[in-house]
């Protein structure tokens, strides 16, 4: 079974249904998967376990794409970076943000 040709055919089927460029496409599956993750694990997003999900979710694309058609250094890295960027900056602005008063913990 060739799983990593089925992934293929299973992402260009996604991008010809949407429309939507891969660079995009990258760009929703990190949001994604940050929310989802969010939303299971009721983690907070400060916590940084949502964001390593994505981190995770985007190495085994990563594994599929590099299976499937050798190493390609510059689609792998606008890929990771398409990837990655929102959830970072959002992760990283839950973490560093003023905790709200009813969050603070009680003295």
């Amino acid at each position: 079974m060739d799983i990593p040709g089925i992934y293929h055919d299973w992402i260009i089927w996604i991008g010809d249904g949407t429309g939507l460029p891969d660079a995009i496409l990258h760009i929703h599956a990190g949001m994604a998967i940050l929310l989802i993750v969010r939303l299971v694990s009721k983690r907070s997003l400060g916590t940084f376990i949502p964001f390593w999900a994505v981190v995770a979710a985007e190495f085994g694309n990563e594994l599929l794409d590099y299976l499937h058609y050798g190493l390609r250094v510059h689609d792998t890295l606008t890929d990771i970076g398409n990837t990655l960027f929102w959830p970072l900056v959002i992760s990283l602005g839950v973490r560093v943000r003023p905790m709200a008063h009813r969050d603070r913990p009680q003295d």
